[in-house]
């Protein structure tokens, strides 16, 4: 990407292409110098405004056009609530355009971590089979068990709303989990049965 230039960048070139003359001298028609000033701010602006526009074309660094991306990327996701943060809805930009998605439990464990869970696990039970169960193992159950897992979020996080930690209206009671848990269940396999153990 190309520099962006200042005002006096501007001011400099605009002097430079003026044709020569007594009319085009700047000691006998001060007047003249005002108007490249005028000129060279207003250039310099739009230059500023088209590199921002190059740095909202993409998600990573989309600030102001957000809005217009939730539009294009049916967003906000119902699962961030009625009125998340801004970060949040930024974030959730980036995510819905380079998202994959996947059925593996490391998949489940990173939409976990990117909820704020760092020491997130996920425990699959097993159904009993006749050569590989053992007497005493963990984890078995009724033959539905294999049909069953369990997110671990590894304790709640440090986050939240509480007095002297917060500002001037943010919500106060509010389930930190509940991005998490709908997040979890609408991505889901849909024959599998999903518990979350807050710990």
């Amino acid at each position: 990407m190309a520099a962006i230039r200042t005002a006096a960048q501007y001011q400099a070139q605009l002097r430079s292409l003026l044709p020569s003359g007594p009319a085009w001298d700047p000691e006998r028609v001060p007047e003249l110098e005002r108007v490249l000033e005028d000129v060279s701010q207003e250039l310099a602006r739009l230059d500023a405004r088209a590199a921002d526009l190059l740095n909202e074309m993409d998600p990573a660094g989309v600030s102001e056009l957000v809005p217009d991306w939730e539009r294009v990327m049916n967003l906000p996701d119902p699962c961030l609530g009625l009125n998340p943060l801004f970060d949040d809805r930024r974030l959730a930009v980036r995510r819905r355009l380079l998202a994959v998605g996947a059925q593996t439990a490391v998949y489940f464990v990173e939409i976990a971590r990117s909820q704020g869970y760092p020491n997130a696990t996920v425990t699959q039970s097993r159904a009993p089979r006749m050569g590989r169960s053992r007497f005493g193992s963990a984890h078995f159950g009724t033959w539905q068990a294999q049909f069953m897992w369990t997110l671990n979020t590894g304790g709640r996080l440090l986050l939240g709303r509480r007095f002297g930690a917060s500002y001037w209206g943010e919500r106060f009671g509010m389930n930190p989990g509940s991005a998490l848990e709908c997040l979890i269940h609408r991505s889901a396999p849909a024959h599998t049965q999903v518990q979350i153990n807050y710990d």
